[in-house]
């Protein structure tokens, strides 16, 4: 391994990943500016599309839900696909053989199917390709490729073996996120309240330069971090992201750093330039749910001190309540309901906020409204729903 030449504060390391997030100041607006910082986020959180629209729109200037629409739909520039964790996310098309590659080499969990509904290999093998052939310049929901699916492989893709919601799924269900992780299976726009899916034609990157593309831009976004970190992240296996970081050191693609309140963490190969004392984030931001800094930062006893551990993290889990950040950390959480035009958003803090702090709130409430084409109505006081309400 390299020696460690380099020591970074938490301070430091966190005023970063706000700068380089649009979230010290919105980046300005530009035909490429949403796919772009899709790209630098690593995606935005979207199985609720309304909150990755916050995600996005908050952090371009002037940019609203239409914007993020017209590149997720209109344009292309964005595909919505499973991404991380397995969850719905907006990335980059351009970024899509990155994706693919790297996702597909990611070790999976062992399947908690019984062997009378699990899919074999060359049956997943047949799914696959029979949705690939389904959806090539279709829009189909998910009743519709069901059919095409059993059409092109045989009854045994059709029967209802899945425990899902209150009923029952297709066996071939299984096999949705391999397809979509090579590249043959992406959302498409709703038909009214039908979710659709379609191919989005993607051509995997070659696994190791896709993990190695990766992890470098992880690490550009939310470095110093280790491997356990990465692979919390990414909802991989530890020992499997260890073993990577440990061949990727070796190909001089990371580096070791100092990593306050960590010890031993990596940073992209030569990024080791951080803000300095002084140079510390401020002002205040309102992120919506499952925003990408508050899923990836670590450590998260150190984003989220103090009280804010146990109100904002929902037992540990990062992403169920909307965050309220001051000056870099997590100082609170917020909700909003929507009704027609109207957004009222309640925000609670957990420390006493100044005049200036409060004044933050307001213009960023405000612009919540404006990326959400309404008009906001902000309430300081307790938040009463739950998680993910």
């Amino acid at each position: 391994m390299p020696t460690t030449t380099h020591t970074v504060s938490w301070s430091g390391a966190n005023t970063r990943r706000i700068e380089r997030q649009g979230l010290a100041a919105p980046v300005p607006a530009s035909p490429t500016a949403v796919p772009d910082l899709a790209g630098i986020m690593l995606g935005a959180h979207a199985q609720v599309l309304s909150a990755a629209e916050l995600s996005l729109g908050l952090r371009i200037e002037g940019a609203t839900r239409a914007d993020v629409r017209t590149a997720l739909w209109q344009e292309g520039a964005l595909v919505k696909t499973y991404g991380p964790r397995g969850t719905v996310h907006l990335l980059a098309t351009t970024d899509a053989p990155m994706w693919t590659g790297a996702l597909s080499a990611v070790p999976g969990r062992a399947s908690q199917q019984s062997n009378e509904i699990r899919l074999t290999a060359e049956q997943t093998d047949a799914v696959v390709a029979a949705v690939g052939e389904a959806l090539s310049g279709a829009e189909k929901t998910a009743d519709e490729l069901t059919e095409a699916v059993v059409a092109r492989t045989g009854s045994w893709a059709g029967d209802l073996v899945m425990p899902a919601f209150q009923g029952m799924w297709p066996r071939w269900r299984q096999a949705m996120h391999t397809a979509a992780h090579r590249g043959v299976l992406a959302f498409g726009p709703n038909r009214g309240r039908q979710v659709t899916y379609t191919n989005p034609g993607v051509a995997p990157m070659e696994r190791g330069a896709a993990l190695a593309e990766l992890v470098r831009r992880y690490l550009y976004a939310y470095g110093p971090a280790t491997p356990q970190h990465f692979a919390k992240w990414l909802a991989a296996p530890k020992s499997w992201a260890t073993a990577l970081f440990a061949e990727l050191a070796r190909g001089a693609v990371v580096e070791e750093v100092r990593f306050e309140g960590v010890g031993s963490a990596w940073v992209a190969a030569g990024d080791t330039e951080f803000p300095q004392p002084g140079e510390e984030a401020a002002g205040v931001r309102l992120l919506p749910y499952f925003d990408a800094f508050g899923i990836a930062s670590q450590p998260r006893e150190l984003l989220f001190p103090g009280r804010a551990f146990e109100r904002a993290l929902a037992g540990g889990q990062a992403g169920n309540f909307p965050l309220l950040l001051v000056d870099g950390v997590v100082a609170g959480v917020w909700h909003q309901r929507r009704a027609g035009k109207r957004v009222a958003i309640t925000v609670e803090p957990l420390r006493k906020l100044t005049a200036g702090h409060v004044a933050e709130v307001e213009r960023q409430a405000e612009r919540i409204g404006e990326v959400a084409e309404g008009q906001a109505e902000l309430t300081v006081g307790t938040v009463t729903v739950g998680p993910h309400a």
